[in-house]
């Protein structure tokens, strides 16, 4: 599989920080990516790609599994497991980030609703800072529904 090694150190910081992963598990969620023809690495692949312990590879693999961001699979004429990236993770991803939002808007109208002021100021900033959700919600749920 062909790395493009400042590619895959950009992308280990990013989801690292992204995803809150440890170091390890960025590193191997990242290396999936690059599996464009997803035909899926193995745990022994991984342990030598990054000289790391048999244990630190299977408990972040198990973090990446836990977390839907990956999935395991078995060829039928191997035992070994092999992992890919999880194609639906982003659906999941951006259904979690809508609900989120959805969440801060209803704690925002109820705040608005409580403090009950006539301040054309508020109410604008409010509006606009509503509108802002309600636009981005819209525009995830219309990607989404392209996928």
């Amino acid at each position: 599989m062909k790395i493009d090694k400042e590619i895959f150190r950009e992308m280990v910081k990013f989801y690292g920080e992204a995803f809150h992963l440890p170091p390890l598990a960025a590193k191997i969620y990242s290396y999936l990516i690059f599996d464009f023809d997803r035909e899926g690495v193995s745990f022994d692949e991984f342990v030598e790609i990054f000289c790391a312990s048999k244990s630190s590879v299977s408990s972040n693999l198990n973090l990446l599994l836990n977390l839907n961001i990956i999935n395991d699979f078995n060829k039928i004429d191997e035992r070994k497991r092999f992992f890919v990236i999880n194609e639906k993770h982003m659906r999941i991803r951006f259904e979690e980030i809508i609900e989120k939002m959805e969440r801060e808007l209803s704690i925002l109208h109820q705040l608005k609703d409580f403090r009950q002021t006539d301040d054309e100021e508020i109410l604008r900033k409010f509006g606009v800072y509503t509108s802002l959700f309600d636009k981005n919600i819209l525009h995830i749920k219309e990607t989404l529904d392209q996928l």
